[in-house]
């Protein structure tokens, strides 16, 4: 005979709810991962031995201008008229994040954008190496012509997932809508999102740098040193 128990039932839907989270791929899986707050020095100490997956929303745009895809490949345009492009804080920006990842002695290996002129322009301006255009980050707002979010949101987990060449560090620039559907965060222009793969088809989220950081922790890193 099966007795009513709300308590029971309660504990019966968390033990199902904890399973499904942490059988679920990508974003769930980072969702029930923890990672201990690092300093500023021991986040960069940790960085510099390698094995992370930086990801970076492009820098700042102008947002007074909007993207206009009518066709296959219009993403590819850096016309201001066509598509919303880097504004000149947003190009200064991408330097200054460059400069403050080879100031900290950050070792960085593969370095992709997603297609997008804002996105590639972000990465070269950075200069940390060449630049892979790769359509596993792509927006969006275009996934139409890619297969669709879902495909799109598997193929950035999958990046994420992937570990970097040894002692190395993979730069991802992508989208924020990318970011939010695919990880537990959504960044702000400019913000770099740091995960560690796991080994085994998942990644776990570490800490996230501002552009405004930058500075900081330059400053921190170098008088303890």
């Amino acid at each position: 005979m099966f007795i009513h128990c709300p308590r029971y039932a309660m504990k019966a839907a968390l033990l199902i709810l904890i399973a499904l989270t942490l059988l679920s791929p990508g974003v769930n899986r980072v969702a029930a991962q923890t990672f201990p707050t690092l300093s500023d020095i021991d986040l960069v100490q940790t960085l510099r031995e390698g094995g992370f997956n930086i990801y970076f929303r492009h820098a700042a745009t102008d947002w007074s201008q909007s993207d206009k895809v009518g066709a296959k490949d219009d993403w590819l345009s850096c016309d201001s008229s066509r598509m919303r492009q880097l504004s000149a804080d947003g190009r200064q920006t991408s330097i200054d994040i460059g400069n403050a990842i080879r100031a900290l002695g950050l070792p960085i290996g593969k370095v992709m954008a997603s297609p997008y002129c804002r996105t590639v322009e972000t990465a070269q301006l950075m200069q940390l190496g060449a630049v892979e255009a790769t359509a596993d980050v792509m927006n969006l707002r275009v996934a139409s012509y890619f297969g669709g979010r879902a495909a799109i949101i598997g193929t950035a987990q999958m990046r994420l997932s992937t570990r970097p060449a040894a002692a190395t560090n993979a730069v991802i620039v992508a989208h924020g809508n990318v970011a939010q559907a695919a990880t537990p965060i959504y960044p702000g222009e400019g913000e770099a999102v740091i995960f560690r793969p796991d080994g085994n088809g998942g990644f776990q989220y570490i800490a996230r740098i501002a552009p405004q950081d930058w500075p900081r922790i330059i400053e921190q890193v170098t008088h303890n040193e």
